[in-house]
């Protein structure tokens, strides 16, 4: 398999870590849309959300609790969480992840 985000994952490829757990991470993006711009990922290779099964319900809460406390970490009033899902849902990595984007100046 040469899904990139398996690689960082496996440490493979080097990434600015946020955080990390046994079963997810959470990263930079390299090519930020907002000003906070993470990623959080499951180690484990899942597709995307179109392919959940019943025993990811946890795995798929922990990454939203995860994009929570990063919020917190980096002291966002608010952000953004967003799925994408599949190529015409704007999904560019064929592995799941929830992007966490925030930091936009205040009006």
């Amino acid at each position: 398999m040469d899904c990139v985000f398996c690689k960082i994952a496996k440490k493979e490829i080097p990434a600015e870590l946020a955080m990390e757990t046994e079963s997810l991470m959470a990263f930079k993006d390299i090519r930020p849309s907002a000003p906070v711009h993470y990623l959080v990922i499951p180690k484990e290779h899942i597709q995307s959300i179109a392919h959940l099964e019943g025993n990811h319900k946890e795995l798929l809460a922990g990454l939203i609790y995860a994009a929570k406390d990063l919020a917190a970490k980096f002291d966002l009033k608010g952000y953004k969480l967003v799925f994408n899902v599949g190529r015409e849902g704007g999904q560019v990595i064929d592995h799941l992840h929830l992007h966490l984007l925030g930091g936009w100046p205040q009006p």
